[in-house]
């Protein structure tokens, strides 16, 4: 059926229609939670695609028809969020032994919002984590999406406070789950 949900891969074929994502997705979604200069500067600094994921082939996808409906994933790097243009990013591989795997960018298009898709997006994350020998996962949870990842088994380990180049200062939860 055309307008079933389909996921995939993301390839770097995808990234323009991913990168208009994201700025739906946080400009929507998260404005009863930060304020549109909060917004405003956490797009330059923090949100985007994490074009790393691409390549290592763990950022997935969701089209529905022809449309971007959602993107996110998961990371065996020690990276925990940001997209390129974020400070302190680390392509240092982990150990699946005694490390998290990464759950990393996840953004739904408003449109599409509260339908599933997330939480499909994280099954197949969690799959390929766990398939790779982690057993476990942790990611840093902006305010509008500690709620899907609490219903999805995470658990919240305290709060952490990103200061921004400009001055801005935003708040994440940062979270962690078993999943082996």
């Amino acid at each position: 059926m055309a307008n079933e949900p389909v996921l995939r891969l993301a390839t770097p074929a995808d990234r323009p229609a991913l990168e208009r994502l994201v700025e739906r997705s946080v400009r929507d979604l998260s404005r009863d939670h930060y304020s549109t200069d909060q917004i405003d500067a956490s797009l330059k600094a923090i949100f985007g695609i994490d074009g790393t994921l691409i390549a290592d082939g763990t950022y997935f996808t969701v089209l529905v028809g022809e449309c971007y409906a959602a993107c996110g994933g998961w990371s065996r790097r020690r990276t925990l969020f940001g997209g390129d243009q974020a400070a302190g990013r680390s392509a240092e591989l982990l150990n699946p032994v005694t490390d998290a795997a990464k759950i990393r960018a996840f953004f739904v298009d408003p449109a599409f919002a509260r339908r599933g898709l997330a939480s499909r997006m994280m099954r197949a994350a969690e799959q390929a984590a766990l398939s790779e020998g982690f057993k476990s996962l942790e990611l840093m949870a902006t305010l509008p999406g500690v709620s899907l990842y609490l219903a999805l088994g995470f658990i919240a380990t305290g709060t952490h406070t990103e200061h921004l180049p400009d001055g801005h200062v935003i708040p994440f939860v940062p979270m962690r789950k078993s999943i082996g």
